[in-house]
């Protein structure tokens, strides 16, 4: 649904009670009360919250969801992950990324940066559900000459073809690790990102393997090896980030580079614990958060993993004063928006319509004390009753048109690629 103006009245926002007048794609009032204008939903034992933005994802990896679970992340990838995904196909990726949007929309996000193979199904299933997202394909050359030249020619032919959804939409570079991808394509993934204004994403600093893997074959630690080939910038997305020395953390901030907290992957996959969230912040560096795909985090809800990064950063220093419900908060909405250089993570007037209605007449939310405490760590995604993004309505009363056909065609591609797994 897709009016021209829609109005939520008498909803609790920041503590007060407010009306909230959409006109096509902004929020264009938000404060005292309103006379009736356009479509009208209640805000009543609702409070309004900004949607959540996922920073990494592999939509599609909803397909291998429990698939090879419980190993380590070389062995899981090597055994399990890519003999599967050498078999996909488009219309594998467009089901399992419809899923995943479904399932982030119905966990109150509203844009998610993703990075995968077939990306023209992932940005089909973007267009039809109505999200935001940042899509790229996952980039591999295996230090193969050959086999960068045919990555370089999948980069522009993507560029060029990527329908962006009425702005919707925007494309980026997603080079895998430093450990699949060499550093001359790095450098000229760098190069193109910058003379097209586009963002790269790449898995960095994830694992010991990884730092062990740099150090042999570049004589130095994978933060200082991209600085060495130039391609630290305000472009640059790094996930994990799990490995970083003081003097890495000053590189990564002089050089403008965002990171995304995946707390949930790291865990499960027992890459890391550590994650250096507030010495990121205190050295200036932007820090948001992630579900990682559901293979190896298992779910896409950003409500969860709030809760685990606030939880796992107080675990590991003994200190519960850090990492507040309002830290996380802000990293998975205005941190979130400001990496992508959105106008959204934020509700109001001018921003980007982008907003989520949480129902609080539930147990997680009584007594209702504090709504940012409860809603990261008491509630999940089960509280989103609606969610708006861009000025349309894409739930309502958590009802999303069509959820079961797309989850029976999902089962149906998940059983006939399980056959490839080693």
């Amino acid at each position: 649904m897709s009016p021209e103006r829609i109005h939520i009245h008498a909803v609790r926002h920041e503590g007060r009670t407010v009306d909230i007048l959409i006109e096509g794609n902004r929020i264009v009032h938000l404060g005292g009360p309103l006379p009736e204008a356009g479509l009208l939903i209640s805000g009543k034992g609702k409070v309004a919250i900004p949607g959540f933005i996922n920073l990494h994802n592999h939509a599609a990896m909803t397909l291998l969801r429990g698939c090879g679970d419980d190993m380590p992340l070389m062995q899981w990838l090597e055994k399990r992950i890519w003999p599967i995904e050498a078999h996909l196909t488009h219309d594998d990726v467009y089901w399992g990324a419809k899923l995943a949007c479904i399932e982030m929309i119905k966990s109150g996000t509203t844009t998610f940066v993703d990075g995968y193979h077939h990306m023209p199904a992932t940005a089909n299933a973007v267009r039809e559900t109505g999200m935001r997202a940042v899509l790229s394909c996952a980039c591999f050359d295996h230090f193969d000459h050959s086999e960068a030249e045919t990555v370089k020619a999948r980069i522009a032919r993507l560029h060029a073809e990527t329908d962006l959804a009425g702005g919707r939409i925007a494309y980026a570079v997603a080079p895998h690790a430093i450990y699949t991808v060499s550093g001359a394509t790095l450098q000229w993934i760098n190069d193109y990102a910058a003379a097209n204004n586009i963002l790269i994403q790449l898995h960095l600093a994830e694992t010991e393997s990884e730092v062990d893997f740099s150090l042999k074959h570049f004589g130095c630690s994978p933060v200082r090896y991209l600085h060495s080939l130039g391609v630290l910038s305000p472009r640059l997305l790094i996930a994990h980030g799990l490995y970083v020395d003081d003097e890495e953390l000053v590189l990564l901030a002089d050089h403008g580079v965002s990171v995304s907290h995946n707390p949930a992957s790291n865990m499960k996959l027992a890459s890391g614990y550590a994650f250096r969230f507030v010495e990121m912040q205190r050295a200036g560096i932007r820090v948001g958060i992630g579900t990682d795909g559901c293979s190896s985090s298992n779910n896409l809800d950003m409500i969860e993993a709030m809760k685990l990064a606030s939880l796992l950063g107080k675990s590991w220093r003994k200190d519960p004063e850090i990492l507040s419900a309002t830290d996380v908060f802000a990293a998975a909405t205005s941190q979130g928006a400001d990496i992508l250089g959105l106008p959204t993570g934020r509700i109001a007037e001018g921003a980007l319509a982008d907003i989520v209605l949480v129902d609080v007449n539930q147990p997680a939310f009584t007594p209702n004390l504090n709504f940012t405490s409860n809603l990261v760590y008491a509630a999940n995604g089960s509280c989103v009753d609606t969610v708006i993004c861009n000025g349309r309505i894409l739930m309502q009363n958590r009802t999303i048109e069509g959820e079961a056909e797309v989850m029976r065609r999902v089962s149906q591609c998940a059983e006939r690629l399980m056959a490839f797994s080693k």
